[in-house]
């Protein structure tokens, strides 16, 4: 028998549905139109100049190789530095001209920030969507808890995050805001690598699943107030233990 990730969160659907793919990045799908790939070379490279920051393969305060990652991506000058003005922006990347490009280090007033944000955002997606008069996407997201509950049980941190975050951007599709995905995203750099410093903690990867699959049964329920609280719950845990992940990694924290 499947395990439940409804004790973890909510059992899966019928095997002929798909999950959400953990490999589902604009950094490594065709182009929508179907033209040329070399037209997306710019996007490609925020992408996963992005990921490899918010999945700590940059730690914070790391010098970045210009010359280096332009030889592993293939690519002109003018991407990259588009891609790290970019970054830039969002508060990943500090650019000091005439001087070394670093990651930039965990800065928490700007994760607090980002935090009210995903809180106004999310538990008001949560709410609509557990008011609905039709809530037939429930087998859908069972199954998106299915494909995390085995990431998590396998230890595969990357796959792990990649539908987590593939889950909270569902979540706000179905609530008829997929567009708020992206503005949270560009503020929530800061938040991305606190979780990523939890997710190797033991147990961490099966509470999220665990705080997931309570905000599904909410909804399925049509119980807005308790989706919401549960939405809150999920995100206010998030960063219940930040300041134990400056104490073991003061090196990564704005001081």
């Amino acid at each position: 028998m499947a395990t439940d990730p409804a004790a973890a969160g909510s059992q899966a659907g019928p095997a002929a549905l798909t999950p959400i793919s953990a490999d589902a990045t604009p950094a490594n799908l065709p182009p929508a139109d179907g033209g040329d790939p070399a037209r997306l070379t710019g996007e490609a490279v925020y992408e996963r100049l992005r990921q490899m920051i918010v999945r700590l393969d940059l730690v914070p305060g790391a010098v970045i190789d210009r010359a280096a990652l332009q030889a592993r991506f293939g690519v002109s000058s003018t991407p990259l530095r588009d891609a790290l003005l970019r970054l830039a922006r969002e508060g990943l990347v500090d650019i000091v001209p005439q001087s070394a490009t670093r990651v930039s280090l965990i800065d928490l007033a700007a994760v607090r920030q980002a935090q009210v944000l995903r809180r106004a955002v999310e538990q008001e997606a949560v709410r609509l969507l557990a008011g609905a008069a039709e809530r037939d996407f429930v087998p859908e997201l069972q199954l998106a808890l299915a494909a995390q509950l085995d990431r998590a049980e396998a230890g595969d941190v990357a796959g792990f995050a990649a539908l987590d975050d593939a889950f909270h951007r569902r979540l706000l599709v179905l609530a008829g805001a997929p567009d708020l995905f992206d503005v949270v995203r560009r503020h929530s750099g800061q938040i991305d690598r606190i979780r990523q410093l939890q997710r190797p903690v033991a147990g961490r990867m099966r509470e999220v699943v665990r705080d997931h699959g309570r905000i599904l049964k909410s909804i399925a329920a049509g119980n807005p107030d308790k989706a919401q609280a549960r939405m809150r719950d999920h995100l206010t845990g998030a960063l219940a233990p930040v300041h134990t992940l400056q104490a073991e990694h003061p090196q990564y924290f704005r001081g």
